[in-house]
């Protein structure tokens, strides 16, 4: 997929008002409409002057737009980064999946998961509760177990007196109840938009989702932990130490093991009323033979064990 330079499209500056986007915008849609224009290409212009606009003419959009955009240049292959969007907080409660459905694949990546702002009456004695926001934050696995209270910053996109869009932040102390998986909510009461005529302000909501860990993988509330054995373990079996976020286990390895096998542990998972299982994935670690004892040592089983790793491969080939 292609980065799209929505500035250059519009034909501003990347720190342009919003006022500028907007003169520059109608000036491109003067001429491009396909009502009224005579240009060749005029359809397809006016569809990315569309875009271009819905882009930066939002402030949120804008601000996830030029975060996750930069450094790229026009036409350069594009993938956003895992969790880029994590710790901004986006009007809506979650994930539109209409947002962006007349647009790029390019626009859909981005905004795709943003909630959408809607307009609200003005003027009278018109009341309305707050808009609900939302937001993805990153944990950490260790959470889960035994539920924490962090301290989480969050972005909030805002149009300055210039008409530049800038960030805000804003820190919240969030309670991170024990059992949390990946995509649970979280409902902050009353810390979304402000209501009208007194009525009260909507929630936001915080989409959880874990940090990447140095030992465990998360699949739902499942663990994945690569676990090294010695091909002596492996050979004859053993019991290893396993050490998971909450608890210090004994596992039982059977005699014979090999690489890539896989074990399951059920319920030393994520904690829940239903818990995950912990899988292991094995793998055979060989002692260096950096010592001349270690040497002796291979070269005895090599003498006495007369085994050849490659005699089943061999017996198979046609």
């Amino acid at each position: 997929m292609e980065f799209k330079d929505y500035y250059q499209m519009l034909g501003v500056e990347r720190n342009a008002t919003a006022d500028t986007i907007k003169k520059a915008y109608r000036k491109l849609a003067r001429k491009y409409h396909p009502d009224v224009s005579k240009e060749a290409n005029a359809d397809k212009r006016m569809q990315e002057i569309n875009e271009a606009y819905a882009a930066l003419q939002d402030p949120e959009k804008r601000a996830a737009y030029d975060q996750v955009g930069r450094g790229y240049q026009p036409g350069q292959d594009f993938k956003p980064p895992p969790d880029w969007d994590a710790g901004f907080e986006f009007s809506g409660a979650g994930p539109s999946a209409g947002d962006g459905a007349d647009y790029s694949d390019f626009f859909s990546q981005i905004f795709g998961r943003m909630g959408g702002a809607a307009g609200r009456p003005r003027g009278g004695n018109f009341q309305a509760r707050g808009q609900d926001h939302h937001a993805k934050v990153m944990l950490d696995v260790e959470d889960a177990f035994a539920g924490a209270t962090r301290q989480i910053g969050l972005r909030v996109p805002k149009v300055d007196d210039n008409g530049r869009v800038q960030l805000e932040t804003r820190t919240l102390n969030v309670k991170i109840p024990k059992g949390v998986h990946a995509g649970q909510m979280i409902r902050l009461a009353g810390q979304g938009a402000p209501g009208m005529g007194g009525a009260p302000a909507g929630d936001l909501m915080l989409e959880v989702q874990f940090n990447p860990h140095a030992r465990f993988r998360v699949e739902g509330r499942d663990l994945h932990l690569r676990l090294p054995v010695a091909p002596w373990e492996a050979a004859l079996g053993a019991v290893v130490p396993v050490a998971t976020p909450d608890a210090n286990l004994e596992v039982r390895i059977p005699a014979g093991a090999q690489s890539g096998r896989q074990m399951r542990v059920r319920g030393k998972g994520l904690p829940a009323a239903s818990p995950g299982d912990l899988y292991l994935d094995l793998q055979v670690v060989l002692p260096p033979a950096e010592t001349p004892e270690a040497r002796a040592a291979y070269e005895t089983m090599a003498r006495d064990l007369a085994f050849d790793p490659r005699a089943e491969a061999a017996g198979s080939a046609p």
